[in-house]
């Protein structure tokens, strides 16, 4: 017997001999399957608003109220249930809420006034905000360090998947004048939802979760399930409890981890605000200069298809320069990025400004969705998450309020406006002297 099976296995010694297997790869294909499926119904809001109006008889900005609920929805969400998953567990959390989802994404179909689809709106953007960022904690979980940063980023890929899905719907709902065409579109976004509720099922609950929480018998259970699915012998003796840090069942604020907190946050926010800004705002404003193309359906599909060489970056450079330097890498070059829509309205400068803000901006996105959930230890984790995950939504929020009296004052202003946002992200990015490449998450 070895040494180790003599006085109890280190979670990060299991993850290591469990490596990553059929077990995480049926982990990723169902969060993924729901992760595209909460990226079409964000990208729906805009798509399906004109189709609204047209419905109830609204004008443009009445309609993309659905949308404003939908994200004050989601920025509820993921702070509540990010706290809850931390206290009643992972799985429980991530049954409820993609079940919600699902039910009240396919109610939305069929909405008789406009009232009531902003009320089912917005129970389904509380469902969305919970699942964000409880997957990502829990998927954190089941995965060794060496390997934790890239498969976290190809998490985040299927938003990708999920903003192709949903435009391909919208554009053939357009093609074929389907009236009421947003029902259709909000048809697609439940789909996926209602398979993964029954795919979550299978999902185990948190082994690390398990044991922070002394269920150390269900953890070793859990963790035998993931050894034989990948081929692995069971484990010969208990798993030991990882060390807590100071402080760790307190609060994200609490003294260890108060500078950190305060700096993700703000990247959270910032980079949110100047996301939304540029990719849901400023083309609206820019097809009114003349630029219409920037609303044609084939061009969203580009731009989104432009998100997903910004993923495999982002996913090899977190494991080979680190979380940190790669997300101020993606940063920067959204920063210049962003510059470049000063410089001209020519259609061609335009164009390969969207294109390079899309790379730029999901590279960053996947370097921040890797870094955050091992910036916390276990019993505050999803906490962690939840709380980044409710100012990206105060963010998609703020931007609308933000753009309309920037543009009055010149669309540089705006374009600078958006830019310095993610300079200052960097900077806040910058400031976390906290590297996690290769390290164990407690």
């Amino acid at each position: 017997m070895s040494a180790a099976a003599k006085t109890g296995y280190g979670v990060e010694e299991v993850l290591d001999r469990a490596g990553t297997g059929t077990f995480q790869k049926r982990l990723l294909g169902i969060f993924g399957l729901v992760w595209a499926a909460d990226a079409m119904q964000v990208i729906a809001v805009g798509f399906s608003a004109p189709s609204i109006a047209a419905t109830f008889g609204l004008t443009l900005p009445q309609a993309l109220q659905t949308g404003t609920l939908f994200f004050l929805g989601m920025l509820i969400g993921a702070y509540a249930f990010g706290r809850l998953a931390d206290k009643y567990g992972r799985r429980r959390i991530l049954l409820l809420t993609v079940a919600v989802d699902a039910i009240f994404s396919l109610a939305s179909v069929f909405a008789p006034s406009f009232g009531i689809l902003l009320a089912l709106r917005f129970v389904t953007g509380l469902a969305v905000g919970g699942t964000l960022p409880v997957d990502y904690a829990m998927m954190a979980e089941f995965l060794p360090s060496r390997r934790r940063g890239r498969w976290l980023v190809m998490l985040e890929g299927f938003w990708a998947v999920g903003t192709v899905a949903v435009a391909v719907v919208a554009w053939a709902a357009h093609a074929y004048g389907v009236i009421d065409a947003w029902r259709v579109i909000f048809f697609a976004t439940a789909l996926p939802a209602i398979v993964g509720i029954g795919l979550r099922f299978w999902i185990p609950e948190s082994p690390r979760y398990l044991l922070a929480n002394g269920r150390a018998e269900e953890a070793r259970s859990v963790f035998d399930k993931v050894l034989t699915t990948n081929g692995k012998p069971k484990l010969d003796a208990p798993v030991v409890p990882d060390p807590q840090p100071e402080g760790a069942r307190s609060s994200i604020f609490s003294p260890e981890f108060r500078r950190r907190t305060i700096f993700i946050l703000a990247i959270w926010l910032l980079v949110s605000t100047a996301y939304y800004g540029v990719f849901t705002w400023l083309p609206g404003r820019l097809a009114g200069e003349g630029l219409g193309f920037l609303r044609g359906y084939g061009f969203l599909i580009l731009v989104a298809l432009a998100q997903i060489p910004g993923y495999a970056l982002a996913a090899y450079g977190v494991e080979r320069w680190g979380r940190r330097e790669t997300l101020i890498g993606f940063l920067l070059l959204s920063t210049l990025g962003c510059f470049l829509f000063a410089i001209s309205l020519n259609p061609q400068i335009v164009t390969f400004a969207i294109l390079l803000m899309s790379f730029a901006l999901l590279g960053t996105w996947g370097a921040l969705y890797a870094w955050t959930p091992e910036l916390y230890p276990t019993a505050i984790r999803a906490t962690g998450m939840g709380t980044a995950g409710a100012m990206a939504r105060l963010g998609g929020l703020l931007a609308p309020t933000a753009i309309a009296p920037l543009i009055a004052l010149g669309f540089p202003v705006a374009v600078g406006f958006f830019a310095a946002l993610l300079f200052i992200a960097m900077l806040a990015a910058a400031a976390i002297n906290f590297e996690t490449r290769q390290r164990a998450i407690s």
